[in-house]
């Protein structure tokens, strides 16, 4: 259902950023209402919808905070006028309103910025794959490819107190990481591997988390030598799953696949109908893993200051996207910023 209200949208078509105009949704049961405050550009995920768009309009985005305009039937915890994360395309993009099921809102903790919950949905989506990865206290990752979504995980890995090597040919990307002081950060892949190795008594990380992107990425075999005996690869980024049988098979290694923010997502039980699955079956759903990402930033377990700066209107969303297209800039996202 929409109201009377005009508000703008971005989406990709002809493999370009378009900024339109559609009405302004209703609020109905079991769904929120959102005034978008701040929503997060994720290039990895958007670029590849651009690029691959035709002559029919696609929403861009997933990622987004605001102020709750007004709350549907069956609505708990929430209430007019919270600010809260929201996470899930379609219902979340790059817009000025958005009609969000209560199962993909989290209200914000007062300690974290509009700016801040803005990245619910990326955080979600590094939390699950920590969780695929099924590292335990004391255990080693490695996280390749640090763009804004391998820097999560890295981010949220190094406040888990797991051992975290992170690694892009990107010195830039790297160089992000530095301040965070057990965090081993490298852009040369031998020095990576000669510090993996001497840190972990020669035996390799007990989970590398590919967040790279590439349909044919050397990072694939290359992962099965930095990985331990029975150890995991998990695929997080756009990257093809091509693996060496020989190197998978001699040490037994799982190759896993994170699929976006956790249980629930693509569920239309979960997400368009709202209906949340019991907490004694299932712990961590996606709406439960953007609670916990804002809980890491409430508590300052995770600083996300460097990558809040670049903030734009949606009017200049084309340009973001082409600055976001080199991969040697330290810039990895923009926020767009809502009247």
């Amino acid at each position: 259902m929409y109201g009377g209200d005009v508000v703008k949208s971005v989406v990709a078509r002809n493999r370009a950023v378009e900024v339109v105009e559609e009405m302004k949704p209703e609020v109905k049961p079991s769904y929120v209402l959102v005034k978008t405050s701040f929503s997060v550009i994720s290039p990895g995920t958007e670029i590849s919808i651009i690029n691959k768009s035709k002559d029919h309009q696609i929403n861009l985005g997933y990622s987004a905070s605001g102020i709750v305009e007004s709350c549907g039937d069956g609505v708990e915890g929430i209430k007019e006028g919270d600010l809260v994360a929201c996470y899930g395309a379609p219902y979340v993009k790059h817009a000025e309103y958005l009609l969000v099921p209560k199962t993909l809102c989290c209200k914000v903790p007062p300690n974290v910025t509009a700016k801040e919950a803005a990245f619910g949905g990326i955080g979600a989506i590094a939390i699950h794959a920590l969780r695929v990865g099924k590292l335990e206290f004391g255990e080693s990752a490695v996280i390749a490819g640090l763009g804004i979504l391998g820097q999560m995980i890295a981010l949220i890995a190094n406040a888990a107190a797991y051992r975290v090597f992170a690694f892009d040919l990107s010195a830039a990307r790297t160089e992000m990481l530095t301040n965070e002081p057990y965090i081993h950060c490298h852009s040369d892949i031998e020095q990576m591997e000669k510090d993996l190795f001497e840190n972990t008594n020669f035996r390799g990380a007990d989970s590398v988390f590919l967040c790279a992107g590439g349909h044919k990425s050397p990072l694939t075999s290359q992962s099965l030598k930095w990985v331990r005996d029975k150890g995991k690869v998990v695929i997080v980024g756009d990257i093809e799953p091509d693996f060496p049988r020989q190197d998978m098979f001699a040490k037994e290694a799982e190759i896993l696949i994170s699929r976006a923010g956790g249980p629930g997502r693509y569920d239309p039980v979960y997400e368009c109908r709202a209906i949340d699955y019991p907490y004694g079956f299932v712990r961590w759903t996606e709406g439960r893993n953007i609670g916990e990402f804002l809980r890491l930033v409430n508590e300052h377990k995770i600083d996300l200051s460097p990558y809040v700066n670049e903030v734009i209107s949606s009017e200049d969303v084309g340009e973001a996207f082409e600055q976001l297209r080199n991969k040697e800039t330290s810039v990895l996202t923009k926020v767009i910023r809502y009247a």
